[in-house]
């Protein structure tokens, strides 16, 4: 049995009707050039003889009795291919707008738990649009739940999964698999109850657990009473940062990285990274102004950090850091702001040596971190407050050379990651053979004309070129009033104090 991290389970904790917590893709094939179109039953065959490459394809959870500890990841001794897999088809006519609207809705739709968490949806009769004339193609809309990968782990699968030559490779029988014995009830409560007394955090975890609906309820009626009981959030009031529905919308765009690498050659020392969080800091700037938003104060991005080892890799699982950033959206001229956003970056101790997210998540069980998010919720902090940040930005590295799936081409991908209460937008940026396609998750309900971000972007690119004539060498260095404060040692060394404080009380 493998058990899940804290952070891991924090993901399934997280989950809600309106809040499911999985990463999806939207795959786009160029099948033109094959001599017969792919048919699903080929699909089926390649997944199938496939899977020994992903092994988390074949576990599923085995819950801890009386949620004594964090579930384990087990052989699911029932596995079926079919249960994770569906067939649609657009007809001759289907576009990219329809398959886009496809995949929202089947965001929306929670992973079921009774089997390993993933699903594709192979969607055919799709019409891919090219200035020589609509072409034949196909695509996959993929779910996997972050209680398995993070946005990094899920970009190698893909790859594992697919091919690097055009030439279709004849499909080999599935290899052997036998599903190891499940655990008895006995052995999972004995693990269990081991692990309870190595953590003495756990029997705070447990005591939660038995009293979850009367200690949300008290904590939530004393934190009510206070005047301002969260000064560390400090970030702007945004129009992201209201209560979420369950509906999804997925809004993508993509701009060439040659574009993106000549506007790093031109303000120097700055990162390709910088270059790309810039770009979404003028295309949310001008989405606020379009909206009649407030622009007079920066947002804040929470960008997660890969931690894995280069000697020791993880393909699944979250392995992954953050660190709160000022997005500088109140600088006027786009380009300095990418200079200050490298100047804000650099200040941040998780820049220079990325901390592991077990820093809190050791400290905090992933059920109170779940119950910690839900009063974030319920208490409305980010909308009567600050919130902690408007919105994350993860920016995914993705392979520069073609890959295929039985000779048919990918050509697009679209990214997308769940949505939290009183986080209504999120951004990935993903970078395939010389793109960058910037992914908007929205919530329709909270961020309305939220289509209109697909021009901003080209619109925003264009202005922020222009604005690199007329820089100047230091313009976009001078350090802002007021600037020193570092948001993710704040909050992070606030949170440890009040932790360790909590658990010396309960020593004594």
């Amino acid at each position: 049995m493998r058990q899940l991290s804290e952070l891991d389970a924090s993901f399934l904790y997280l989950e809600s009707e309106t809040t499911p917590m999985h990463i999806g893709g939207v795959y786009l094939f160029d099948a033109s050039g094959l001599r017969d179109p792919l048919a699903f039953s080929t699909f089926v065959s390649y997944l199938r003889s496939r899977l020994h490459v992903v092994p988390l394809f074949r576990q599923k959870l085995k819950e801890i009795p009386l949620r004594l500890g964090r579930p384990y990841w087990i052989d699911d001794p029932g596995f079926s291919i079919e249960r994770h897999l569906a067939y649609v088809n657009l007809g001759e006519h289907g576009k990219q707008a329809s398959l886009m609207s496809l995949a929202s809705k089947i965001m929306e739709e929670p992973l079921k738990r009774d089997r390993p968490l993933w699903h594709i949806t192979f969607v055919d009769g799709f019409r891919i649009d090219d200035p020589e004339g609509d072409k034949q193609g196909f695509a996959l809309i993929v779910k996997l739940h972050h209680a398995a990968i993070d946005a990094f782990s899920g970009e190698e699968i893909m790859g594992k999964l697919l091919e690097y030559t055009p030439e279709p490779r004849p499909i080999a029988p599935p290899r052997p698999w036998l599903a190891r014995p499940e655990p008895s009830e006995e052995r999972v409560f004995l693990q269990a109850s081991a692990n309870m007394l190595k953590t003495p955090m756990q029997v705070a975890s447990l005591a939660y657990n038995a009293a979850e609906a009367t200690a949300r309820g008290l904590v939530k009626k004393q934190l009510q009473k206070l005047p301002v009981p969260f000064p560390l959030f400090t970030a702007p009031h945004s129009p992201f940062n209201r209560q979420i529905t369950a509906n999804r919308r997925i809004v993508s765009a993509s701009v060439s990285l040659s574009r993106l690498k000549a506007i790093k050659a031109s303000l120097g020392d700055v990162t390709l990274n910088d270059v790309v969080l810039g770009l979404c800091a003028e295309t949310l700037h001008r989405y606020l102004k379009q909206q009649g938003g407030d622009t007079d104060k920066s947002l804040v991005a929470m960008t997660p950090i890969s931690v894995r080892s280069s000697s020791l890799r993880k393909a699944t699982g979250n392995q992954m850091s953050a660190m709160l950033l000022d997005l500088a959206t109140n600088e006027p001229n786009p380009a300095a702001r990418i200079r200050r956003i490298h100047q804000n970056a650099v200040e941040s101790e998780p820049y220079r040596e990325a901390i592991a997210a077990d820093r809190l998540t050791e400290l905090l069980p992933s059920t109170l971190l779940a119950l910690s998010a839900r009063l974030y919720s319920e208490l409305q902090v980010a909308q009567r407050y600050h919130p902690l940040f408007n919105l994350p930005i993860t920016n995914v590295p993705g392979p520069q050379v073609p890959l295929f799936l039985q000779g048919a081409r990918l050509i697009r991908q679209y990214n997308t990651a769940p949505l939290f209460d009183s986080l209504g937008l999120v951004i990935v940026a993903v970078s395939y053979q010389g793109q960058l396609t910037l992914n908007f998750t929205l919530c329709p309900d909270v961020v309305p004309d939220g289509d209109s971000l697909k021009g901003l972007i080209e619109d925003s690119l264009t202005g922020i070129e222009e604005c690199l004539h007329d820089l100047g060498p230091d313009q976009g260095l001078e350090t802002p009033h007021g600037s020193g404060q570092n948001l993710t040692d704040e909050v992070l060394g606030a949170l440890e104090n009040m932790i360790k404080g909590g658990l010396q009380r309960f020593r004594r």
